[in-house]
């Protein structure tokens, strides 16, 4: 009998894997890595592991993978995190996975993208399990009909792997997958103090999220968790607003699915405006102030 085990990370991921979970229209039940059980979970049935600050993949692969045997699906939302984990699953079930399901079409069959977003693959998978990765973007906000008590369980954390130390910049700003608003900036922010200030100061503005291009990222501008694109994080806000990113195709990938994108840039001919529904030639020094301005107490 067919049935989903849904992985999150954290209990965000929870609701964001709903949309997924109707589509495939099978039973489903949840493995909640960390944090607290969130309220009608919807699910059949929740495991709770109790991680805190999920450990490295390979450290709790064997404790996670003891909970997935005799689940026809293994499914998680697309994320840094689960690129990490989910394949190190697949391999040790023998499983072949999905990434970046963006339309289930049956119980073994997806539709995800391919080449930076610019064409659409279908992909028919034949034996069991099947292991994916999501992105909730493609999927309708799903409201669960019920409630199921979480089991607290035991994973044990092997010493493989340690983390020694992380670090994650942003405070109380929403993740750059939930925010609705997102305000990214590009390599012409120059510096990592002249990037919080312009573009962290207008995402707090807005009650939104700080993103980033990965030149960004690579030239130490940005840190690598704000990083948006096929290889950072895939986002889909109501309004996307990207402030010296030229567009490129890897970053396009990653935003497409944004109801509303602004750009500005001082480059008529940059990229983005091709698929831009507002763009605006101009210096953003100049331009996010009087953006910002406008828009201060709409959200």
């Amino acid at each position: 009998m067919a049935r989903l085990m849904l992985v999150a990370f954290d209990p965000s991921e929870v609701a964001l894997g709903h949309g997924f979970a109707s589509a495939l229209g099978i039973p489903f039940d949840v493995l909640l890595l960390s944090g607290a059980d969130p309220a009608e979970i919807g699910a059949e049935r929740t495991l709770a592991a109790n991680l805190g600050d999920v450990p490295p993949a390979d450290s709790i692969e064997d404790g996670v993978v003891a909970q997935l045997g005799g689940y026809s699906h293994i499914a998680s939302v697309s994320s840094m995190r689960s690129k990490d984990h989910l394949p190190r699953w697949a391999a040790h079930l023998g499983a072949a996975m999905v990434t970046d399901v963006i339309v289930v079409e049956a119980e073994n069959r997806f539709r995800r993208p391919i080449v930076a977003g610019s064409m659409i693959e279908t992909v028919e998978v034949s034996g069991s399990p099947i292991v994916m990765t999501f992105r909730p973007s493609g999927f309708a906000k799903f409201s669960p009909n019920g409630t199921a008590a979480a089991d607290s369980i035991t994973i044990p954390i092997t010493d493989r792997t340690r983390r020694v130390g992380a670090s994650a910049r942003g405070g109380a700003r929403p993740d750059l997958t939930a925010a609705k608003v997102i305000v990214s900036g590009g390599r012409p922010l120059k510096d990592a103090e002249t990037f919080e200030r312009v573009i962290g100061g207008f995402a707090d503005s807005v009650h939104g999220a700080a993103g980033a291009t990965r030149a960004a990222v690579d030239s130490h501008i940005a840190p690598n968790e704000l990083q948006v694109g096929q290889t950072g994080k895939i986002v889909a806000p109501d309004l996307y607003i990207a402030a010296g990113v030229s567009g490129s195709t890897q970053h396009m990938a990653g935003i497409k699915d944004s109801k509303t994108i602004v750009a500005v840039n001082i480059d008529p001919d940059a990229p983005i405006f091709e698929n831009a529904d507002l763009g605006m030639v101009g210096d953003l020094f100049v331009v996010l102030p009087e953006l910002q301005a406008k828009l201060a107490g709409k959200f």
